[in-house]
C-alpha cells in the first residue's frame, strides 16, 4: 500500500481508502447487496492490507455504516485509522434545491446534533474529518457555518472539516475553500468525470486542501459489467440513477472506451489507476462489499502510474454532465 499526505493536515493516509455506503444497505438508498455478516470481514481485510482511510456518513444506513466502522476501530486499536463521516442535510435533499438556505440544510444545532450522533456511533472522542454531505457555495460567506466549524474544532470534537461536493458540480466549493475553514474536499472523479481537473484540483493544491476522489467506477459502469438490460431492485438507488435517461448512453460510452484498455489490464483496473494518477488526489474511495473487491482494489496501490500517452488517450472519453432529477 502506498500512502499520501492529506493536504495541510499532514496525515499520511492510504491512497486507496474505503467508501462505506454500499456495505450499510437498508435505509439510505443503496439497499441491495449488503451482507452484514461479511462486511466486518471486508473491513478487517482492508486494514490488514494497509488501508487506513475510511469514509462513511450517518446517512449510510441511518447510522449502520458508522456503527460498523466503530466496531472495526475497536478491533484494530493498534492501528492508526483515519475516520471521515458526514452530516446529512436537515431537509434530506441531495443536492440542495435552488432556494434552500443554510438554515434549511445545516443550521448550527443540526450540525452539532449530528456530530454527537456520529461520535456516539463511531465510539470515538474526536472525528478526524467531518464533512458537509451536500453544499452550495452561495452559503460560503454565512458566519453561521463558519462559527460552528470553529466551535467544533476548538472543543476538540472534530479535527478537520470538509465538503462532499455535489455530483457534477466540482466548482461549487471554491468560495468555501477560500474561507480557509475547509481542509478537504470530496469530489466525483473518474475517466468520464474529468471536470475537477479544470479548476478545483489546482485551487485545492494551492490552498493545501486534501482531495478525496469518489465514484472511480462511475457507480459501477466502469467495471464493464453493465448492459442495457441491467436492473436493480426498486428501492436500490441505482435503479433511479441508471434509469432510461442514463443507462443506455452510459453503456454506449463504456463500449467506446473498452478498445482503449491496454492489453493485460482490466477496465476496473484502468479506472482506478486513472483516479489515482492525478497528483492532487490524496485518496480514492471505491465502494467494496465483497472480499474480492477489497483485495482487487487495494492491490492497485503498487506505486505504478499510467503511461502519460495512455492518459492522453483517455482524455476524449470525458463526459461533461449536468445534475438532473435522477442523478442525486
Amino acid at each position: 500500500m502506498q500512502y499520501r499526505t492529506i493536504g495541510r493536515l499532514g496525515w499520511p493516509v492510504s491512497e486507496i481508502g474505503y467508501g462505506m455506503w454500499g456495505i450499510a444497505g437498508g435505509a439510505g438508498g443503496f439497499a441491495s447487496g449488503a451482507d452484514y455478516e461479511l462486511a466486518p470481514r471486508c473491513l478487517d481485510e482492508a486494514v490488514d492490507l494497509g488501508c487506513t482511510f475510511f469514509d462513511t456518513a450517518w446517512a449510510y444506513g441511518r447510522g449502520i455504516s458508522e456503527l460498523m466502522l466503530g466496531a472495526a476501530l475497536r478491533r484494530h486499536r493498534d492501528r492508526t485509522l483515519r475516520v471521515a463521516t458526514k452530516i446529512p442535510p436537515k431537509n434530506r435533499a441531495w443536492p440542495p434545491g435552488p432556494d434552500d438556505t443554510l438554515e434549511d440544510v445545516f443550521p448550527r444545532e443540526h450540525v452539532r446534533d449530528y456530530t454527537w450522533r456520529s461520535l456516539t456511533n463511531l465510539g470515538v472522542d474526536r472525528i478526524d474529518l467531518m464533512q458537509f454531505h451536500v453544499w452550495e457555495d452561495r452559503w460560503a460567506a454565512d458566519p453561521q457555518w463558519q462559527d460552528t466549524v470553529r466551535e467544533l474544532k476548538d472543543e476538540g470534537l472534530v479535527a478537520s472539516f470538509g465538503i462532499s461536493v455535489n455530483r457534477w458540480e466540482p466548482a461549487n466549493c471554491l468560495a468555501a475553500i477560500d474561507s480557509g475553514l475547509i481542509d478537504v474536499v470530496q469530489v466525483i472523479y473518474n475517466i468520464f468525470d474529468q471536470a475537477p481537473e479544470d479548476e478545483l484540483f489546482d485551487r485545492a493544491q494551492a490552498a493545501g486542501v486534501g482531495v478525496i476522489a469518489r465514484v472511480p467506477f462511475d457507480e459501477g459502469s466502469l467495471t464493464g459489467t453493465l448492459t442495457v438490460d441491467s436492473t436493480w431492485p426498486e428501492e436500490d438507488w441505482r435503479a433511479t440513477y441508471f434509469g432510461p435517461e442514463n443507462l443506455k448512453p452510459t453503456v454506449e460510452r463504456v463500449d467506446r472506451l473498452k478498445p482503449d484498455v491496454p492489453e493485460g489490464m482490466t477496465l476496473p483496473e484502468l479506472a482506478l489507476r486513472f483516479a489515482l494518477d492525478h497528483p492532487a488526489v490524496t485518496t480514492v474511495i471505491p465502494g467494496m462489499r465483497k472480499l474480492e473487491h477489497v483485495r482487487r482494489n487495494l492491490a492497485m496501490s503498487d506505486g505504478q502510474r499510467l503511461d502519460p500517452e495512455l492518459v492522453r488517450t483517455l482524455r476524449p472519453h470525458r463526459w461533461d454532465r449536468v445534475p438532473a432529477w435522477w442523478s442525486g
